[in-house]
């Protein structure tokens, strides 16, 4: 049987936690900050966790994770 591939797209830009949750970027930080608050741009900082529908379908394009 040959291997399976991983998503390139996928490994680039999600990875797997220890408990097995999907880490990603805070999306909607790319441009238009001037129009956002304060708030928006602090909650906005860092990484966070993917909903359990959208994780299964990232897990299914990342075969080898954890």
């Amino acid at each position: 049987m040959p291997k399976m591939k991983t998503k390139s797209s996928c490994k680039k830009r999600f990875k797997i936690s220890a408990t097995g949750k999907v880490i990603t970027g805070q999306a909607g930080k790319r441009h238009g900050m001037i129009k956002r608050s304060n708030k928006f741009i602090r909650d906005a900082r860092g990484t966070t966790t993917l909903s359990e529908p959208d994780a299964r379908i990232i897990k299914s394009m990342m075969p080898y994770d954890r």
